[in-house]
């Protein structure tokens, strides 16, 4: 996994987009953030998890997945090493993201498309 890689998989989510934010490109729906890309330092992405949710991550890959510090990782925010993630798992993590960040009536509409 690389930036382009996050960065695609980011783009595929509905209605995601593109921006900027302290420097640092971040991946948006209705406009807001669900995802950071290059921070803390290239290489690295920050996914919007619940608490819970970066728990899973964490334990099942301690190299890939780790919470950001202070507060806002306590509140879910988690860092990916994309060198060390898998796509697969990155996909999982961003979708998760989005999902937690998507208006209710979005996050809705997309599950019920996916599960017919």
């Amino acid at each position: 996994m690389n930036a382009d890689d996050f960065r695609r998989v980011a783009l595929s989510l509905p209605e995601a987009a593109e921006a900027a934010h302290m420097g640092h490109p971040d991946f948006r729906v209705s406009g807001k953030i669900f995802a950071t890309l290059d921070y803390p330092a290239d290489g690295w992405g920050v996914v919007k998890l619940t608490p819970e949710q970066q728990d899973v991550f964490v334990d099942d890959d301690a190299s890939a997945f780790v919470p950001v510090r202070g507060e806002w990782g306590r509140r879910g925010a988690t860092q990916v090493h994309l060198r060390t993630a898998s796509t697969a798992s990155v996909r999982k993590a961003l979708t998760a993201a989005w999902r937690n960040t998507a208006p209710r009536r979005l996050a809705k509409q997309v599950g019920a498309e996916r599960a017919r």
